[in-house]
């Protein structure tokens, strides 16, 4: 069986251990999937002890074994095992088992032996796409960060954006062409993205680039001026370089969102660091971290967006500056799924250490008391709603560290699972009701619950697309909440 990813570091599992379960192909994969334990950590119902509010959310909605993590990795194990047939991995049965895995990686956090479902769901697909053609509504969405550039640049795509999602007609016949939910909203592509408002940010700027100047001593200079020269240098303070920071300005954040990625210049900028925003320069293929890629199972095209990536990332990592993440889900493959993709171990590593949320790199400043944000009073309540892999990489501590920093801000938590809007998932139409029924669980009454006046808080692109859709409320990201509490430039003390 050819893998698509690399597992070798499952390779270790099992052995020695005759009650391991261990199938008997897929090598590592198989050991991943044997990870699972049954100790249905997973098939909790809220409210019961243990339960911490992530997984499994489509055993929320569904209570089915099939639908749950310790479902799939039986299934996974059975096919591997060769019990559903060789052709297992273009069958139904785990295609109606994958279905409504959303990749939360709450199990992987929250599974007593960190399952890791949405990694073996990656290699599900991939090995599926070996045996039969993916459908056309699946590469559009997995060649996002390829088309999304071309819609910002054609006024006329986004001006049929705009009328499909106003016309109930255009929308359902879009259905029927596409699959795509006539009652879900698309979003529309900036007219302006980040990139070409880059200049913005950077002309005239001691914030957003560093150049350093080496000074030398003129040749006409005698020895003992030199030497002088050198003499009072040394004895003059030093002076600290200026902290530098790469600001990975993710495809969503660059073309959907803008005001996101220039949120996040403008704190990074007032917490006095210099920001190198990595955005594709004019006339390159975009950066792309591969995440819509590796969600639809394309993990060679995932692989090499990612090789890209990490080498338009390495003067700043061999700089030994933080990578500086917007977007939860792309931060995470940077820190996690590249690990999979057989790339150079040692950049991979090196960017494992060195990549970080905004909150993580501003909550880590704050206790090397390095951060001096001004922040002004924010007389205002806060509803936050955290992203799954926030959750999964426990990135929600720094969040409430920061927000705690802003004056007379009153933060309230929302206590939910998975927004359920999972990239495209939440697009799909035969999903579009599984997707709304695990954002009724706790988020969306959340919502319509909170004062009309109160801000509402979700750093993920798609939850805050969820909330749009199922409350009819606009919400914010972090960066933008900060951005909101910073002095008005030219506006009196």
């Amino acid at each position: 069986m050819k893998l698509a990813l690399d597992w070798r570091a499952y390779d270790g599992y099992g052995e020695g251990d005759a009650y391991a379960a261990v199938p008997k192909r897929g090598e590592g994969f198989g050991k991943a999937a044997a990870l699972c334990i049954g100790s249905r950590q997973c098939q909790k119902a809220r409210g019961e002890a243990g339960d911490k509010g992530v997984m499994c959310p489509s055993y929320r909605i569904r209570h089915d074994e099939l639908h749950s993590t310790r479902g799939r990795a039986a299934l996974l194990r059975r096919a591997l095992d060769g019990e559903l047939g060789e052709a297992a991995f273009a069958g139904p049965e785990l295609a109606a088992a994958m279905d409504l895995c959303v990749a939360c990686k709450g199990c992987k956090r929250e599974c007593p032996n960190g399952v890791d479902m949405a990694a073996l769901r990656a290699e599900t697909l991939a090995q599926r796409w070996l045996a039969q053609p993916p459908p056309r509504r699946t590469r559009l969405f997995a060649t996002l960060p390829q088309w999304l550039p071309r819609v910002a640049a054609l006024p006329g795509l986004r001006g049929l954006i705009t009328l499909r999602n106003r016309l109930p007609l255009l929308a359902r016949l879009g259905e029927r062409l596409t699959g795509i939910a006539a009652r879900r909203s698309l979003p529309l592509p900036a007219a302006r993205p980040f990139h070409r408002r880059l200049a913005a940010h950077t002309a005239d700027s001691p914030h957003t680039s560093h150049t350093s100047h080496t000074p030398h001593t003129p040749q006409t200079a005698s020895t003992a001026a030199a030497n002088a020269l050198a003499a009072a240098a040394a004895a003059a303070p030093a002076v600290p370089a200026p902290r530098e920071v790469a600001l990975l300005v993710d495809c969503f954040a660059n073309h959907l969102d803008p005001a996101v990625a220039e949120a996040g210049v403008a704190v990074l900028r007032a917490a006095g660091l210099v920001v190198h925003p990595v955005v594709a320069a004019a006339g390159h293929a975009a950066l792309c971290c591969g995440r819509a890629a590796w969600s639809a199972g394309f993990v060679g095209q995932a692989r090499e967006q990612a090789r890209a990536l990490l080498a338009a990332l390495a003067p700043h990592l061999a700089a030994g500056r933080p990578v500086i993440g917007l977007e939860p889900s792309c931060l995470s493959m940077l820190r996690d799924e590249i690990n999979l993709m057989g790339l150079d171990a040692q950049a991979v590593q090196h960017l494992g250490r060195q990549a970080l949320m905004l909150e993580e790199y501003l909550a880590r400043e704050l206790e090397a008391k390095r951060l001096a944000l001004p922040l002004q009073p924010l007389p205002a309540t806060a509803l936050v709603h955290g992203h799954c892999h926030q959750k999964a990489f426990g990135t929600l501590k720094s969040m409430r560290k920061l927000l705690a920093l802003v004056p007379k801000l009153q933060v309230q938590w929302i206590e939910s699972s998975c927004c359920g809007m999972a990239g495209s998932f939440g697009y799909e139409a035969e999903h579009h009701a599984d997707s709304l029924a695990m954002a009724e669980l706790a988020l969306l009454p959340a919502v319509r619950a909170a004062a009309p006046e109160a801000l509402l808080v979700a750093s993920g692109t798609s939850c805050r697309h969820q909330i749009r859709d199922g409350a009819q409320r606009e919400s914010m990201h972090l960066a933008q909440l900060l951005q909101a509490a910073l002095p008005v430039p030219g506006a009196p003390a």
